[in-house]
């Protein structure tokens, strides 16, 4: 399971068996993860993302999509209101995405002068 780079991306996607496919229902995401159910739904009751729904209209989680709600957990139990705390881990998230993108530029920069030599 991938804590450290889960996505706010919305809507069911995947194929059953890999991490993005969304699996469980909140209620049975919550245990593994140390969390209520209520925290899991959250961010979508504050319209922080869409969460996604099964044919039935159940939220539904995925294990990528739960590494957000671990990384909001500890500034969540430090006093961080929910909303505060996932709006702080999307900005992890796009700020991480950003330097990994910098440093790929950066190296094919320095791989097309080691070229041009």
């Amino acid at each position: 399971m991938c804590l450290r780079h889960g996505s706010f991306s919305a809507g069911p996607t995947g194929v059953p068996g890999d991490g993005h496919f969304p699996a469980r229902t909140v209620g049975g995401a919550a245990g593994p993860v140390g969390v209520a159910p209520a925290f899991l739904r959250a961010p979508g009751e504050a319209r922080l993302i869409a969460p996604t729904r099964s044919g039935g209209g159940h939220r539904r989680s995925s294990r990528h999509r739960l590494g957000p709600a671990v990384r909001a957990r500890e500034p969540v139990d430090r006093g961080t209101p929910v909303d505060v705390a996932y709006r702080i881990v999307r900005l992890e998230e796009q700020l991480e995405r950003a330097e990994r993108a910098d440093e790929e530029l950066r190296r094919r920069e320095a791989d097309a002068v080691r070229g041009h030599r």
